[in-house]
């Protein structure tokens, strides 16, 4: 396993990161407790979660997953060894304090449940689940500006995280779903401030959406503020399951229909070419998929997720394969045909 410095620190995190967000909805406590047993003795030490998984977020199953790890943990006897990395969620969900916002005062109960739930002393990454104003995340290219929707200011956010630092409650901080503009504005305040700094960025990044290329691979790269990439399969479609209309027992997009950014016309023919081009060089797709996101200069981890065992095996042997220059060009090849079908 490759390790990587989390943002200006010294702090080495594993190339793979070991994401939780089926936890509490398709995976029971026990095969989440088998997954992170797994997943450790290959040696990954990073663990990402938030305190609405599972996904789907729902009212009745929300902050489980943090639960599900917080009971491993006490199970393990310690966490000093691991990097635990959660979110504050952001506004929208009515169900979280009537619509959670990056207030002081949300921030200071969120994390005082992330705390207990989890039952550690400090969160070592703590991440601002996205955005607290109108701006393009979640699969939005264009930016519409809309007047009145900034939400809370930038500063007051970050006053109330050095108020964790301080606390001994956060050790860091991070962001995710964020743009070019906003890791920008963070990195700005928290220098004339004095505030604390962001150290990494969560966004999506797979072979259907290369996005972060545009903008914030030169800002992870410069400002050293990595990149943590989440759906790194795109919801399991890089896999080729679904390839032809196949919906496979308990599959993610079997079970949760509604998720359609990886499922349109234009992403199912990229995936047939991705999945053809990995067949024809004797290589597992999914591995393929996984192995070109780490092999990314801008990536810091790559957040891998998995609801079986074999999964994980999979997921895990792919930070052994390296690609070769001539199917990085195939890919490239591909990707110019059909760019980002799946923003």
């Amino acid at each position: 396993m490759d390790y990587r410095k989390l943002g200006r620190t010294d702090i080495q995190v594993s190339a793979l990161c070991l994401g939780t967000m089926t936890w509490g909805e398709q995976n029971t406590e026990e095969e989440a407790f088998a997954q992170l047993d797994r997943a450790v003795d290959y040696g990954v030490n990073f663990i990402d979660t938030a305190e609405m998984y599972p996904v789907p977020a729902r009212e009745e199953t929300y902050t489980r997953t943090e639960a599900i790890i917080g009971n491993w943990l006490k199970q393990r006897g310690k966490s000093n060894d691991l990097v635990i990395a959660t979110k504050i969620c952001g506004p929208g969900l009515e169900y979280m304090d009537g619509g959670r916002m990056m207030t002081p005062e949300h921030i200071h109960k969120a994390i005082d449940g992330s705390l207990k739930r989890l039952g550690v002393e400090a969160i070592d990454l703590y991440q601002l689940h996205w955005p607290d104003r109108n701006t393009n995340f979640f699969g939005k290219l264009g930016y519409a500006h809309q007047d009145g929707f900034d939400g809370t200011p930038i500063e007051e956010t970050l006053s109330a995280l050095d108020e964790l630092v301080k606390a001994g409650k956060i050790k860091h901080y991070g962001l995710s779903n964020e743009t070019p503009w906003g890791v920008m504005e963070h990195l700005r305040i928290s220098s004339e401030k004095n505030l604390p700094r962001a150290l990494s960025i969560q966004n999506p990044y797979n072979l259907l959406n290369r996005s972060f290329e545009v903008g914030l691979a030169e800002i992870a790269h410069r400002e050293q503020i990595g990149l943590l990439a989440y759906s790194p399969l795109g919801f399991g479609a890089l896999s080729g399951k679904y390839i032809g209309g196949a919906r496979p027992e308990n599959a993610r997009l079997t079970l949760f229909p509604h998720y359609q950014r990886y499922d349109s016309p234009q992403s199912r023919r990229a995936i047939e070419a991705y999945v053809q081009l990995a067949k024809d060089s004797d290589l597992d797709p999914s591995q393929m998929a996984l192995a070109f996101v780490t092999s990314r200069p801008f990536l810091t981890s790559n957040i891998i997720g998995a609801t079986n065992l074999d999964q994980l095996e999979s997921n895990l042997a792919s930070s052994e394969l390296q690609l070769s220059e001539s199917l990085l060009e195939e890919i490239e090849n591909i990707h110019t045909l059909q760019p980002n079908p799946a923003p």
